[in-house]
Protein backbone atom coordinates (compact mmCIF):
# COMPACT_ATOMS: atom_id res chain seq x y z
CA UNK A 1 0.00 0.00 0.00
CA UNK A 2 1.44 3.36 -0.99
CA UNK A 3 0.36 6.93 -1.47
CA UNK A 4 2.62 7.81 -4.39
CA UNK A 5 1.13 8.74 -7.75
CA UNK A 6 3.78 6.91 -9.75
CA UNK A 7 2.65 3.58 -11.13
CA UNK A 8 4.09 0.80 -9.03
CA UNK A 9 4.17 -2.64 -10.56
CA UNK A 10 1.59 -5.02 -9.24
CA UNK A 11 4.28 -7.56 -8.40
CA UNK A 12 6.08 -5.02 -6.18
CA UNK A 13 3.10 -4.67 -3.84
CA UNK A 14 2.46 -6.97 -0.89
CA UNK A 15 -0.50 -9.31 -0.67
CA UNK A 16 -2.95 -8.31 2.04
CA UNK A 17 -5.34 -10.98 3.34
CA UNK A 18 -8.90 -10.11 2.29
CA UNK A 19 -10.16 -11.30 5.68
CA UNK A 20 -7.61 -10.93 8.49
CA UNK A 21 -7.06 -13.16 11.55
CA UNK A 22 -9.70 -11.23 13.51
CA UNK A 23 -12.31 -11.77 10.77
CA UNK A 24 -12.23 -8.20 9.42
CA UNK A 25 -11.50 -6.61 6.05
CA UNK A 26 -8.37 -4.39 5.88
CA UNK A 27 -9.63 -1.48 8.00
CA UNK A 28 -6.64 0.68 7.05
CA UNK A 29 -8.30 1.06 3.64
CA UNK A 30 -11.45 2.79 4.96
CA UNK A 31 -11.93 6.09 3.19
CA UNK A 32 -8.84 5.56 1.02
CA UNK A 33 -8.89 6.34 -2.69
CA UNK A 34 -6.93 4.00 -4.88
CA UNK A 35 -6.54 1.11 -7.25
CA UNK A 36 -6.81 -2.47 -6.06
CA UNK A 37 -6.28 -5.95 -7.43
CA UNK A 38 -8.22 -8.93 -6.07
CA UNK A 39 -6.78 -12.44 -6.08
CA UNK A 40 -8.27 -15.88 -5.47
CA UNK A 41 -6.99 -18.45 -2.99
CA UNK A 42 -4.13 -19.45 -5.34
CA UNK A 43 -3.17 -15.76 -5.75
CA UNK A 44 -4.39 -15.66 -9.34
CA UNK A 45 -5.54 -12.19 -10.40
CA UNK A 46 -9.33 -12.00 -10.57
CA UNK A 47 -10.24 -8.31 -10.73
CA UNK A 48 -8.65 -4.88 -11.01
CA UNK A 49 -10.59 -1.76 -10.12
CA UNK A 50 -10.36 1.67 -8.53
CA UNK A 51 -12.52 3.41 -5.97
CA UNK A 52 -13.09 6.53 -3.88
CA UNK A 53 -13.35 4.19 -0.87
CA UNK A 54 -11.40 0.99 -1.41
CA UNK A 55 -12.77 -0.58 1.80
CA UNK A 56 -16.41 -0.23 0.72
CA UNK A 57 -15.60 -1.56 -2.74
CA UNK A 58 -13.81 -4.58 -1.27
CA UNK A 59 -16.82 -5.28 0.94
CA UNK A 60 -19.14 -5.17 -2.11
CA UNK A 61 -16.86 -7.49 -4.11
CA UNK A 62 -16.66 -9.94 -1.20
CA UNK A 63 -20.44 -10.48 -1.09
CA UNK A 64 -20.72 -10.62 -4.89
CA UNK A 65 -17.77 -12.98 -5.49
CA UNK A 66 -16.82 -14.58 -2.13
CA UNK A 67 -15.13 -17.55 -3.82
CA UNK A 68 -12.68 -15.24 -5.62
CA UNK A 69 -11.71 -12.79 -2.84
CA UNK A 70 -8.79 -14.07 -0.77
CA UNK A 71 -5.98 -11.57 -1.33
CA UNK A 72 -5.75 -7.93 -2.33
CA UNK A 73 -3.01 -5.54 -3.41
CA UNK A 74 -3.66 -1.83 -3.12
CA UNK A 75 -2.10 1.42 -4.34
CA UNK A 76 -3.68 4.39 -2.54
CA UNK A 77 -3.49 7.95 -3.78
CA UNK A 78 -3.83 11.20 -1.85
CA UNK A 79 -4.80 13.47 -4.75
CA UNK A 80 -6.35 11.25 -7.34
CA UNK A 81 -7.52 11.96 -10.80
CA UNK A 82 -9.53 9.55 -12.89
CA UNK A 83 -6.69 9.52 -15.43
CA UNK A 84 -4.09 8.47 -12.82
CA UNK A 85 -6.41 5.76 -11.45
CA UNK A 86 -7.17 4.45 -14.94
CA UNK A 87 -3.47 4.51 -15.88
CA UNK A 88 -2.60 2.38 -12.84
CA UNK A 89 -5.51 0.01 -13.50
CA UNK A 90 -4.49 -0.40 -17.16
CA UNK A 91 -0.82 -0.78 -16.19
CA UNK A 92 -1.64 -3.64 -13.83
CA UNK A 93 -3.82 -5.38 -16.40
CA UNK A 94 -1.02 -5.05 -19.00
CA UNK A 95 1.54 -6.30 -16.47
CA UNK A 96 -0.62 -9.37 -15.91
CA UNK A 97 -0.39 -10.11 -19.66
CA UNK A 98 -4.13 -10.10 -20.19
CA UNK A 99 -7.39 -8.98 -18.72
CA UNK A 100 -8.46 -10.97 -15.70
CA UNK A 101 -11.20 -13.41 -16.62
CA UNK A 102 -13.80 -11.25 -14.88
CA UNK A 103 -13.35 -8.24 -17.12
CA UNK A 104 -15.58 -7.93 -20.16
CA UNK A 105 -18.80 -9.94 -19.94
CA UNK A 106 -18.27 -11.04 -16.33
CA UNK A 107 -17.44 -7.59 -14.94
CA UNK A 108 -21.09 -7.10 -13.94
CA UNK A 109 -20.78 -10.01 -11.48
CA UNK A 110 -18.21 -7.90 -9.61
CA UNK A 111 -19.77 -4.46 -10.00
CA UNK A 112 -23.56 -4.89 -10.09
CA UNK A 113 -26.07 -6.12 -7.47
CA UNK A 114 -26.59 -9.89 -7.36
CA UNK A 115 -29.63 -10.93 -9.39
CA UNK A 116 -31.24 -13.63 -7.27
CA UNK A 117 -33.68 -14.44 -10.10
CA UNK A 118 -30.78 -15.87 -12.08
CA UNK A 119 -30.03 -18.18 -9.13
CA UNK A 120 -33.49 -19.72 -8.81
CA UNK A 121 -33.70 -23.46 -8.27
CA UNK A 122 -35.81 -25.38 -10.81
CA UNK A 123 -38.60 -25.65 -8.20
CA UNK A 124 -38.49 -21.91 -7.44
CA UNK A 125 -38.58 -21.16 -11.16
CA UNK A 126 -41.58 -23.47 -11.67
CA UNK A 127 -43.41 -21.82 -8.75
CA UNK A 128 -42.60 -18.36 -10.10
CA UNK A 129 -43.75 -19.19 -13.63
CA UNK A 130 -46.98 -20.87 -12.48
CA UNK A 131 -49.72 -19.15 -14.53
CA UNK A 132 -52.06 -19.21 -11.49
CA UNK A 133 -49.76 -16.84 -9.55
CA UNK A 134 -50.56 -13.15 -9.41
CA UNK A 135 -47.92 -10.40 -9.20
CA UNK A 136 -48.05 -10.35 -5.41
CA UNK A 137 -47.34 -14.10 -5.18
CA UNK A 138 -44.49 -13.75 -7.70
CA UNK A 139 -43.03 -10.88 -5.64
CA UNK A 140 -43.08 -13.08 -2.51
CA UNK A 141 -41.35 -15.89 -4.39
CA UNK A 142 -38.64 -13.49 -5.64
CA UNK A 143 -38.12 -12.07 -2.14
CA UNK A 144 -37.78 -15.58 -0.70
CA UNK A 145 -35.24 -16.49 -3.39
CA UNK A 146 -33.25 -13.36 -2.49
CA UNK A 147 -33.39 -14.33 1.21
CA UNK A 148 -32.14 -17.85 0.39
CA UNK A 149 -29.25 -16.52 -1.70
CA UNK A 150 -28.42 -14.00 1.04
CA UNK A 151 -28.34 -16.79 3.65
CA UNK A 152 -26.01 -18.85 1.42
CA UNK A 153 -23.62 -15.91 0.98
CA UNK A 154 -23.60 -15.12 4.70
CA UNK A 155 -22.98 -18.79 5.56
CA UNK A 156 -20.06 -18.91 3.11
CA UNK A 157 -18.54 -15.75 4.60
CA UNK A 158 -19.05 -17.01 8.16
CA UNK A 159 -17.28 -20.25 7.20
CA UNK A 160 -14.38 -18.11 5.95
CA UNK A 161 -14.19 -16.48 9.39
CA UNK A 162 -15.75 -13.11 8.60
CA UNK A 163 -16.77 -11.40 11.85
CA UNK A 164 -18.12 -8.10 10.53
CA UNK A 165 -21.83 -7.52 10.04
CA UNK A 166 -23.09 -7.60 6.46
CA UNK A 167 -26.43 -5.93 5.77
CA UNK A 168 -28.20 -6.12 2.46
CA UNK A 169 -30.59 -3.42 1.25
CA UNK A 170 -34.08 -4.75 2.15
CA UNK A 171 -35.85 -2.70 -0.54
CA UNK A 172 -33.81 -4.31 -3.31
CA UNK A 173 -34.67 -7.81 -2.10
CA UNK A 174 -38.25 -7.17 -3.18
CA UNK A 175 -36.90 -6.83 -6.73
CA UNK A 176 -34.80 -9.98 -6.38
CA UNK A 177 -31.55 -8.01 -6.08
CA UNK A 178 -28.91 -8.21 -3.37
CA UNK A 179 -26.64 -5.29 -2.66
CA UNK A 180 -25.14 -3.93 0.52
CA UNK A 181 -26.95 -1.21 2.36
Amino acid sequence: MTTETTILSLTSLEYIPYIDDSGQLPEQLQGKIGVYAIFDQEKMLQFVGYSRDVYISLKQHLVRQPQNCYWVKVHTIERPSRKVLEDIENGWISENGSLPLVHGDNKAKWTQPIDAKALMTPQEKANYENPLNDEMTQAKIIKNVARRVEAEILAMLEARGLQMQIRFNPKLKEEGLLDLK
